[in-house]
């Protein structure tokens, strides 16, 4: 599924509470502050996979309850959010330009908190 790109929306940075978002994805939607360049937009577009794979809903639950753990152990906003397994995928791998194409389904598994 291609996801539906909105750029130049106010969203991220009003969402920007503990730190600076460039784009959110909220399925099928791809929302950019700018015009978002490929890097950024491969980044959302993995997570437009793990949410379509997981059926959305329990994608946001999965993502949360990551980042809850991840603030209590590190204590640290900015830390919690790049040790979420969702994003630890979709930046160890947003520089691969057919990363889509050869992921294997629930390829955030393989990633820890």
């Amino acid at each position: 599924m291609l996801p539906i790109v909105i750029k130049n929306s106010r969203i991220p940075k009003t969402l920007s509470i503990f730190f600076d978002i460039a784009a959110i994805t909220l399925w099928p939607f791809i929302i950019c502050r700018d015009e978002g360049d490929e890097t950024l937009i491969r980044h959302e577009s993995i997570h437009i996979r793990q949410q379509t794979e997981l059926l959305v809903l329990p994608f946001y639950i999965i993502y949360l309850f990551d980042f809850i753990v991840g603030l209590y152990k590190l204590r640290d906003p900015k830390l919690a959010y790049r040790r979420i397994r969702f994003e630890q995928e979709a930046y160890g791998n947003q520089h691969v330009e057919d990363y889509l194409s050869v992921r294997k389904n629930f390829a955030w598994k393989e990633y820890r908190l």
